[in-house]
């Protein structure tokens, strides 16, 4: 599609500085809170037991005394940000794999709760793996939705995602998942989609047993592998096929809507429109994060937390918050409507009113090629005084927006990780050394 090869390019290009390009500042601490505005609390943590290759989050290898000293850390950085002023209405949990110690995940979300109780939803991410009654009966009191990450029921695909040893098989991992039923409020199944070696069949497969897991709400992720790992890929698997990307994910919005689902966002279908979703960016513009490699984004500038665990443990044990970088977004008004434009719609619907309030300017002045780009290739579903919403070809322009926003998060990713000190490059990365 040539809208998909144009809008790729594009988002490419305006997103060059959103991260590494114009890194011009650094901070010991984040800018104090705004008390009439609405937050989001991210907590990172960081382990897993095996490495995904095709995952970009920050992520290493688990070791006991290293994840429970990481918590440490995390609870004194908590404490900073209460200090500064921030109220939040939701936390989520992210990693890694947050619950690889159960009892530190547990202590974390109490405490959470304890600075800041107006902590209403809580969201937390795990795998196949992990599932059984001593998750369950520590997390149905905390934690309003669950996310478990299955990626694919093809076992072909979980042994090149290297998850086959580490999850099971994708018999194993079905009952597993089918076990969650009833004990959460919003039950997600994380998917991803266009590997270069799955077929329409795998995919058809796939969408058959997420219906079978008796979830009430599934993430179906096009292949979020950042550009160099896409060169890598080529090399070991085939090329990233954006061509047959389009058809695919209109076979899932076909099967799912088809199955009663409704949109949540461009990938997110949920059983019912008010649920939790993974992307807070679309119901909270601005969010604080903590833990190593967490991101913030506050007053239209983008805070990066040290990756490493070094500078991380560094910067707290000085009584420092550990920003390793800081863009200056800030600067231009244009990059945040660009923000807000994408993630808004990203979320399926655009509040024209709700732009000009915040911008003082109305949406088509001040994002004329974004909004003419969309028009012509017959974006919008409702294009009034008052919204923007999506056509089925819109969705997917919008998800192409996403998936290379992340994607270019993912090479930042890859980068910082690279230039960590070498020996707590191989001690945290490398799976011999564990």
């Amino acid at each position: 599609m040539l809208a998909e090869r144009a809008l790729r390019l594009g988002t490419r290009v305006l997103n060059k500085n959103y991260l590494n390009g114009d890194i011009s500042a650094t901070a010991d601490i984040l800018p104090k809170a705004d008390p009439d505005a609405r937050y989001m609390l991210y907590m990172h943590i960081p382990f897993c037991k095996q490495l995904c290759t095709y995952c970009s989050f920050n992520r290493f290898y688990h070791k006991e005394d290293r994840t429970r000293d990481y918590f440490v850390s995390l609870r004194r950085e908590l404490e900073m940000v209460k200090e500064l002023g921030y109220r939040f209405d939701a936390t989520y949990i992210g990693g890694g794999t947050p619950t690889v110690l159960l009892d530190e995940l547990v202590g974390i979300i109490d405490y959470a709760k304890e600075l800041f109780p107006d902590i209403k939803d809580v969201s937390t991410e795990t795998n196949p793996t992990d599932l059984g009654d001593e998750l369950f009966d520590a997390l149905t009191p905390r934690v309003d939705r669950l996310s478990v990450g299955v990626q694919s029921f093809d076992n072909d695909l979980l042994r090149y995602m290297s998850r086959y040893k580490t999850t099971g098989s994708a018999e194993e991992t079905l009952a597993a998942v089918q076990s969650i039923q009833g004990k959460f409020d919003s039950f997600n199944v994380d998917m991803i989609f266009n590997f270069p070696t799955q077929t329409f069949e795998g995919l058809q497969r796939d969408l058959d047993l997420v219906l079978q897991t008796g979830c009430n709400q599934t993430t179906f992720y096009p292949l979020l592998a950042s550009p160099l790992r896409r060169k890598q890929m080529a090399k070991d698997v085939g090329k990233v096929d954006f061509k047959r990307e389009y058809e695919m994910y209109k076979m899932v919005c076909d099967i799912l809507y088809g199955a009663g689902f409704v949109g949540s966002s461009a990938w997110t279908f949920s059983a019912s429109k008010d649920m939790i979703i993974d992307e807070y960016i679309v119901d909270y513009p601005e969010y604080v994060g903590i833990g190593a490699g967490a991101m913030s984004y506050l007053q239209g500038q983008n805070y990066t937390n040290a990756f490493g665990l070094r500078d991380y443990h560094a910067g707290i044990a000085a009584g420092k918050m550990p920003i390793a970088s800081m863009t200056q977004s800030a600067k231009s008004k244009t990059v945040d409507m660009r923000y807000y434009f994408a993630t808004k719609l990203f979320g399926l619907r655009l509040d024209k009113q709700e732009f000009r309030e915040r911008f003082g300017v109305d949406i088509a002045k001040g994002l004329p090629v974004e909004m003419t780009f969309m028009r012509a290739n017959g974006a919008f579903a409702i294009d009034d005084e008052n919204e923007l919403t999506l056509t089925d070809k819109g969705r997917y322009l919008t998800l192409v927006m996403m998936r290379e926003t992340l994607a270019g998060s993912n090479d930042y990713r890859d980068q910082m990780r690279a230039d960590l000190n070498p020996d707590e490059y191989r001690e945290l990365l490398d799976e011999d050394a564990q």
